[in-house]
């Protein structure tokens, strides 16, 4: 844990005053709301090791591999006795621009989130900037930083720092600001005072559950990882399976769905922060236009967004299957031809696929004439 020689000895620091200047310093660093949290996860871990004993993480093993270095931040990083919560609001469109883009087949629909700079480096730095803004006011301490980094579990922090609840749809909602936002965290070993829960909202609705295209939200509050789109187009490495293939529309990379048809989303605002505005026109991009990119081309034009951990060979994928669903036109049998032979098998597979769902379209257009 970093930090010079402290010029305020601990046990003359002024906590409760402390903990609001930290809240302040926070929204002038560009974070919409800054909140407090113990470090007590007992239900949240109970919760996660079940999901994880019934396999719905699927291939994302990191999520079992530290343990319960996850829902203990003193285990993680001992020493912790408190954790900053920091939200940054994100939304770069209305709900109506977002519907458009998914109602039009040749359009690449890309989640939000990833339309402009990498959160990661957006967030881990103003977060680094907020510690050291109050390194310099108390001196030394210890603290890390975190946003999406290590093994967190940040939604439940966020709800105990009051933040928002977590939804049916597992993501987090603020009853003033929706969902559209990123996490980040700073583990410290300050016992700062903490902040109220948030209290659940949802309520009876199920809109998330009913909306989500391949069924993933398979109980309130229980994602099944392997159906989510987010997961399948993202974080699963090899072959999408073909039967949840037809279901992903033109989404290539992760799905709002869930969050577009949330009601607490009618309080979200357009964000205004430069690092989250679409970049490279990917906020209106052809499938087309995207699947002709070579591997140096994606690599550039990625550069500094979250989309690039992909890796070229599943981005082709993920386009292959959007191609596949959507309408036939001879540029896009030429397009996925052209792939046809691609070194990756990945890749093939998937051009394959769309190559046969052109042709079954094809046939029955034929058929009902």
């Amino acid at each position: 844990m970093p930090g010079p020689a402290s010029t305020t000895p601990p046990a003359t620091r002024d906590y409760a005053s402390l903990a609001p200047r930290i809240k302040a310093w926070g929204r002038a660093l560009g974070f919409q709301q800054v909140g407090i949290a113990d470090t007590d996860l007992g239900l949240a871990e109970r919760r996660h090791t079940t999901w994880l004993r019934q396999g719905r993480h699927g291939e994302m093993d990191y999520l079992a591999r530290h343990g319960t270095k996850r829902s203990r931040p003193g285990s993680l990083v001992p020493g912790t006795l408190g954790v900053i919560s920091a939200r940054m609001d994100y939304r770069p469109e209305t709900g109506e621009r977002s519907w458009a883009a998914l109602r039009n087949p040749a359009a690449a629909f890309i989640s939000r989130y990833a339309l402009g700079r990498d959160y990661h480096q957006v967030l881990r730095r103003r977060l680094r900037q907020l510690a050291e803004r109050m390194r310099g006011e108390i001196g030394d301490f210890g603290y890390r930083v975190f946003v999406d980094s290590a093994p967190v579990l940040e939604k439940p922090l966020a709800e105990k720092a009051g933040l928002g609840w977590i939804g049916k749809h597992t993501n987090l909602i603020n009853a003033r600001a929706g969902s559209w936002f990123f996490l980040g965290e700073i583990y410290c070993d300050l016992p700062l005072p903490t902040d109220p829960p948030a209290r659940d909202h949802c309520g009876t609705c199920r809109a998330c559950m009913d909306a989500c295209p391949t069924r993933a939200i398979v109980a309130p509050y229980v994602l099944d990882a392997r159906r989510c789109i987010s997961y399948l187009t993202i974080e699963l490495k090899g072959a999408i399976p073909p039967a949840l293939r037809p279901l992903l529309g033109n989404r290539i990379y992760g799905c709002d769905d869930c969050q577009l048809v949330c009601p607490w989303n009618r309080f979200a605002r357009i964000c205004t922060e430069p690092d989250f505005k679409p970049r490279q026109g990917l906020d209106r991009a052809t499938l087309l236009d995207l699947f002709a990119w070579s591997e140096p081309e994606f690599l550039k034009r990625t550069e500094g967004s979250a989309i690039r951990r992909i890796g070229h060979c599943a981005w082709l994928r993920n386009l292959a299957v959007a191609l596949g669903n959507g309408p036939c036109s001879a540029a896009v049998t030429a397009a996925l031809r052209a792939r046809l032979e691609h070194p990756h098998a990945l890749v093939r597979e998937h051009v394959a696929w769309a190559l046969q769902r052109q042709r079954q379209r094809q046939t029955r257009s034929k058929c009902s004439r």
